[in-house]
């Protein structure tokens, strides 16, 4: 028979979080699984009301007292919890009356990060599909311009060789034709993004950074300030540095121009911060340490409406916009197999990069 000391000892080492509440729902007994997620110790924890501590509805709190009185088993699936902190999460949990000891037994699974890697898995593969369209629609456009343009080169020669009245004015006309063609040539390159395969180095993030802050600053001439975040810790990433830089810049790019047509560029307030993080997900590939690169600005926020829709091609929240900064820096930073998260509410909108670090804190050379 296993004793009280063996009996905690197995169920702190359980990755399942276990509550055992008594015939009045206050806490008993919480594992070390349970005392995470629900971010309260054992010691502060026992003895009180369980939603004291989480909260989900008094329906929830009906069917527990239910379960109580008549022994009955059942599951609840993706329950939203609101702990004692304010923060949320969204559990599975099943609960099972031990009726001949008056309590319940709370086990309970978090799916937050289940649920975020399932979005992040249908993101990646809803741009990736977006993509392959805009590519194949690329070059059926491509095609009949470049006849376009050549026709309007052949044309525009013949009637420079005319020297007959109206043929300046008629190549004129060419040469539109051939402006417009070039122009309607250059946003299908745009669209397109970098053609060229990233190329890896050992690179310092905050090379990447100060670059990208001394671009803005060039652009709003010195207007808007620019707050520097840095965490000098963090190890070389691997890295295309004029890719990243570009990648960034388009998303800080944006952050400026929000807010220069929304707060005024005096009263920005533009933040580049850099943190690593530990054990991150980078869709279902595990990372033992990431470099964060967050963008964060008091803009207006991006519009509900397209706020999942951000990272598609011509989707913008802005009249001037193109809507394709955002969709070649989700490119360029999916090469470097990372990923890039947005956050936005009216008065702030952060953008977080992340992008995995080598084991040993440094990259080998090596093109994707």
């Amino acid at each position: 028979m296993l004793n009280d000391r063996q009996l905690r000892l197995l169920f702190d080492n359980l990755t399942s979080a276990v509550l055992v509440l008594d015939e009045h729902l206050s806490l008993r007994y919480l594992n070390s699984a349970a005392e995470d997620l629900v971010a309260a110790s054992s010691t502060r924890s026992i003895g009180l009301p369980l939603e004291d501590v989480v909260r989900e509805s008094r329906s929830a709190q009906q069917a527990l007292r239910s379960a109580l009185e008549n022994g009955e088993k059942y599951t609840v699936r993706r329950a939203l919890w609101l702990l004692h902190n304010l923060e949320e999460c969204t559990v599975d949990y099943s609960v099972t009356p031990l009726t001949e000891l008056g309590l319940l037994l709370l086990e309970v699974q978090s799916m937050d990060r289940l649920l975020r890697i399932a979005r992040e898995d249908a993101l990646i593969s809803a741009q990736e599909t977006t993509r392959n369209l805009v590519r194949g629609m690329a070059h059926e456009v491509k095609n009949p311009l470049g006849g376009i343009r050549g026709a309007a080169q052949l044309l525009q020669r013949e009637l420079k060789e005319l020297e007959q009245s109206g043929g300046e004015d008629l190549a004129e006309y060419t040469q539109i034709i051939i402006e417009e063609a070039d122009r309607l040539r250059n946003l299908v390159d745009r669209m397109l993004g970098p053609r060229k395969p990233v190329r890896l180095q050992s690179v310092n993030v905050h090379t990447i950074t100060e670059r990208v802050a001394q671009l803005i600053e060039a652009e709003c001439d010195g207007a808007l300030e620019i707050k520097r975040d840095y965490d000098p810790s963090i190890p070389d990433i691997p890295a295309d540095s004029e890719q990243l830089i570009q990648a960034v810049l388009n998303i800080a790019r944006n952050a400026m121009q929000a807010i220069a047509e929304n707060v005024g560029l005096e009263d920005g307030d533009l933040t580049i911060r850099t943190r690593v993080q530990r054990q991150f997900t980078i869709g279902r590939r595990h990372c033992p340490l990431v470099c964060r690169i967050d963008v964060v600005d008091n803009g207006p926020g991006i519009p509900e409406d397209i706020r999942e829709r951000i990272f598609y091609p011509m989707i913008s929240g802005r009249a001037e916009g193109s809507g394709l900064g955002l969709s070649i820096s989700q490119h360029i930073i999916n090469q470097h197999r990372g990923l890039i998260k947005c956050e936005s509410r009216p008065g702030e909108t952060e953008f977080q990069i992340y992008l995995p670090l080598a084991n040993d804190g440094s990259a080998a050379e090596k093109n994707y």
